[in-house]
């Protein structure tokens, strides 16, 4: 897994190519936590990203569970085969995609 992250104003757009699996997950869930409180509105890019495990999925519900009280704008923009895994688990009713 390979993060990029990008501030535009107080927006944070972190890119995630590869994959989120058990092993790099709780590298994903720091990144994000690292920054709490630096922005206002948080995008997560998975564009790029070829798979997402179990463990991905739960920093992301984490992460919405955070956000959501605070009012702060949280969009994933997903691939066709990211979208697959979000839909087929459910994710999609509970999370804003693009």
């Amino acid at each position: 897994m390979n993060l990029t992250k990008n501030y535009d104003g107080k927006e944070l757009t972190i890119i995630a190519e590869g994959k989120i699996d058990t092993v790099t997950a709780p590298d994903f869930e720091n990144e994000i936590a690292d920054e709490m409180g630096n922005f206002n509105s948080l995008i997560v890019d998975f564009t790029d990203l070829e798979y997402i495990s179990s463990a991905g999925l739960r920093v992301l519900v984490g992460t919405e569970k955070k956000l959501k009280p605070e009012g702060i704008p949280f969009v994933i923009k997903v691939n066709d085969a990211i979208n697959e895994i979000l839909v087929m688990s459910g994710f999609d009713k509970i999370l804003n995609l693009e």
